[in-house]
């Protein structure tokens, strides 16, 4: 008996919606893809519970015949490509002709189209694939696609659905790449019934100031070069504006975002002499090459593009950025510490130099007593008392299992000067075992974590007000990102008030924070939230507290009284993890005797 069988098309176009429709944002790329590739200068985005209800593009593009409106929706018909040989001359987003009979499958769609040239429009409604109505109908120019009930028929696939705020922040993320590689269009989207975002037609630099908010724009460095491989334009900024932690950083070639690790190397090895360790800068980096050079055919999503002569471009995207920052006198100039630099005399060519004198004292006799020179007693003794007292009282403080012990050596008078604060930096003690050496940042941003994170989750802030309210700008992704963190940030103790426009008034901030940066507290935050994807709210909370310990925890560089030193150690040794940092960096060292012993053999 044979057991080999043909899937029916609706079985097929399902298989494929598994890799081609992952989420809601999946949906948006594909039928706003199809959007631009239709002409469209306007494109409109209607979403309802973050794309599980209804996702509904609408376009003035050139619009579909009856017969083409059908076609569309059969597995791998395309309009883009007819020979395998158009594979490699692509000019189009969309082309494998596999996004819309995938969304049918798993959706209920909708479709209303007309060509100008047609004096009525098709309507045409399928569901899991069947199509259940086709007729003429009055509609204008463009193509309007309702997407709804996504996965109805797949309820599997549905539970894995995300959060409403991480699901939008996916949408969010993919609608940001395809608007900010086309300026010239229109782009408007009305969320759960209210419009959101406007983003009229524009220029590149004005469209990139529309999604990161105002102040980025004196940060932009514009880089544009013309070679016979291709052209390479766009923006970076600059490297006094490059920060920790998540930046904006985009590559698009022939309109298409894409990902690569190869060219981002190449932009940080230019900005390496200019930034610190673990700095990145923003930059929106556009190549025009010619199509039969690359090829997109990789991946389902496009984002992953193989370059014919990929190590010339490196070589010449490294140049530009070097050659961009320094024509633009971004090296920044070097700032000498003058605090404690001595006077130097301006030279005067009508004095004369004198000679130095030296001045000996010829009845100095270093080995008089010092007695006879009627100097006070040098109480030798005193310096040796108690040298030799034996007390092997101990202190054992336990640290988490897995972990030794730390035994502390208790024989000292003054227990505040058992701490040597080295550099202003670690912190040294001794031990039973040895020299226990404590990074002073790192403690005090575990105590910090500990601390914030207890009160995000009591909901024990406190909030201390502003007498002054500060404005802080954010960009379209922060501010979206934002409400998904507003209750953590008021249990901190934040207040903020909405002034629209993506501005916000920070009316009020945790009592325990002294003359912080409120602005850049909350961006880190978010920007943390951002990275963490929001799945689970305990790394919600988390992310917020972590940049918030990390931003006010006691800084390398500053002395410490025996008394703070000493809260500092009692506060680290109360924490249930006091060995690490929340991620994961070392807090505590110890050298013991024998490594020490073995040094000084040598």
């Amino acid at each position: 008996m044979d057991i080999i069988n043909l899937l029916p098309d609706s079985i097929a176009n399902q298989i494929a919606a598994g890799e081609v429709i992952q989420r809601p944002a999946s949906v948006i790329k594909e039928l706003t893809e199809n959007s631009l590739d239709a002409g469209a200068t306007h494109i409109q985005l209607v979403i309802k519970d973050a794309g599980r209800t209804l996702i509904q593009v609408i376009d003035n593009g050139k619009g579909m015949s009856v017969t083409d409106a059908r076609m569309a929706f059969e597995r791998h018909a395309t309009s883009k490509i007819r020979t395998a040989d158009d594979l490699f001359s692509l000019t189009t987003r969309g082309f494998r002709g596999e996004a819309l009979p995938s969304i049918a499958a798993i959706a209920q769609v909708e479709v209303k189209t007309r060509r100008a040239e047609d004096e009525v429009g098709t309507l045409l409604v399928i569901s899991g694939s069947k199509v259940e109505k086709q007729e003429p109908c009055a509609c204008p120019v463009g193509t309007s696609i309702s997407v709804k009930n996504l996965f109805f028929n797949v309820p599997a696939r549905r539970k894995f659905l995300k959060s409403e705020e991480t699901e939008f922040r996916n949408i969010f993320t993919e609608v940001e790449r395809i608007i900010l590689v086309n300026p010239e269009v229109d782009f408007t989207l009305t969320k759960n019934g209210v419009q959101t975002w406007q983003f009229p037609a524009t220029n590149l630099r004005q469209r990139i100031v529309q999604f990161q908010g105002k102040n980025i724009n004196q940060q932009l460095i514009e880089i544009n070069e013309q070679t016979s491989l291709g052209a390479i334009s766009g923006f970076v900024s600059r490297p006094e504006f490059a920060k920790k932690g998540r930046a904006a950083q985009f590559f698009f070639v022939n309109g298409r975002y894409i990902r690569s690790p190869y060219f981002h190397k190449a932009i940080i090895t230019a900005f390496e002499p200019l930034i610190a360790a673990g700095e990145n800068p923003s930059y929106f980096i556009y190549f025009q090459v010619d199509p039969e050079t690359i090829d997109v055919n990789i991946h389902p999503t496009k984002t992953e593009v193989k370059f014919e002569n990929e190590q010339v471009l490196w070589q010449i995207l490294l140049v530009t950025i070097k050659e961009s920052l320094g024509k633009f006198n971004a090296v920044p100039s070097i700032d000498f510490d003058q605090e404690n630099a001595p006077e130097i005399p301006i030279y005067d060519p009508t004095q004369q130099a004198s000679m130095p004198k030296v001045h000996i004292d010829t009845h100095y006799n270093p080995f008089r007593s010092a007695r006879s020179q009627n100097a006070p007693p040098l109480n030798w003794e005193a310096l040796y008392k108690d040298f030799h007292t034996e007390n092997n009282d101990e202190k054992a403080i336990e640290l988490p299992e897995n972990e030794p012990s730390i035994l502390f050596d208790t024989n000292k008078t003054n227990s505040t000067s058992d701490y040597y604060q080295y550099k202003q930096r670690y912190i040294f003690t001794s031990i039973k075992s040895g020299l226990m050496i404590i990074d002073q940042y790192r403690a005090h941003t575990r105590i910090l974590f500990d601390m914030y994170l207890e009160q995000i989750r009591s909901n024990k802030g406190v909030s201390q007000r502003l007498l002054f309210p500060e404005i802080m700008e954010l960009s379209v992704a922060e501010t979206e990102a934002l409400p998904a963190i507003m209750d953590d940030l008021e249990a901190l103790g934040f207040e903020l008030s909405d002034l629209g426009n993506n501005a916000f008034s920070i009316l009020g901030i945790p009592a325990a924070l002294e003359n912080p940066d409120a602005p850049m507290l909350i961006r880190s935050m978010i920007d943390k939230c951002i990275e963490s994807s929001g799945c689970v709210r305990s790394e919600v909370q988390e992310a917020i507290a972590l940049p918030l310990a990390r931003l006010t925890a006691i800084p390398y560089g500053k002395s410490l009284s025996s008394e703070e030193i000493q809260t500092l150690i009692n506060q680290l040794f109360a924490c249930s993890s006091p060995n690490y940092t929340p991620d994961g960096h070392k807090i505590i060292e110890v050298i013991s005797d024998d490594e020490i012993e073995k040094k000084m053999r040598s």
